[in-house]
């Protein structure tokens, strides 16, 4: 084997790329603001159906039942302003970063967690967008990696120009690795 040799030089953790120097970008904030009122709302619904179910005349409930009824709305009401709460401070602490080689995102609220995905590892990239995403405007990108059947992450709330933006250049620069 002549021509380049093969090296395997020691790297100490110092001169390696910090995650701490990433531009992290927040998600939209219409995002989060389009979540709350979701959460908000289906709580709401929640708790509105089983009042109506209580009141209706139909099938009478008996006492028992009826009082089980206003415990199970209170729980219901609780459980769902917690997670309404809870929602809109992790919402909060959503980020991505892109750089040249690698696309990174950043969420959690008690348990922090950042996943980045080398660009060569990137199999392919899906952009997402459900009823609400198209009627605010939104998008998901769902990043797969090579050897994987689900996908790697998920950046949510995403402008949909930034998330085709970011598509394609993933895209592109597969593309430029691949044949150039």
């Amino acid at each position: 084997m002549q021509g380049t040799a093969f090296t395997n030089t020691s790297l100490t953790a110092e001169s390696l790329p910090s995650l701490v120097e990433l531009e992290f970008q927040p998600i939209s904030a219409i995002y989060r603001q389009s979540n709350l009122i979701i959460n908000v709302a289906f709580t709401l619904f929640l708790v509105t159906l089983l009042f109506v179910i209580q009141q209706q005349n139909i099938w009478p409930l008996s006492n028992d039942v009826a009082d089980l009824f206003n415990w199970l709305m209170l729980v219901l009401f609780m459980l769902g302003g917690f997670n309404t709460l809870y929602a809109a401070f992790a919402d909060k602490q959503k980020f991505y970063a892109l750089r040249q080689q690698d696309l990174s995102y950043r969420s959690g609220l008690l348990f922090r967690k950042t996943v980045s995905q080398p660009m060569l590892r990137i199999q392919h990239v899906e952009l997402k967008r459900g009823p609400i995403d198209r009627k605010v405007g939104l998008a998901k990108l769902q990043v797969f990696s090579a050897g994987g059947a689900m996908h790697t992450f998920e950046i949510p709330g995403l402008p949909l120009a930034s998330a085709e933006s970011i598509r394609q250049f993933i895209l592109d620069h597969k593309d430029v690795n691949r044949h150039g």
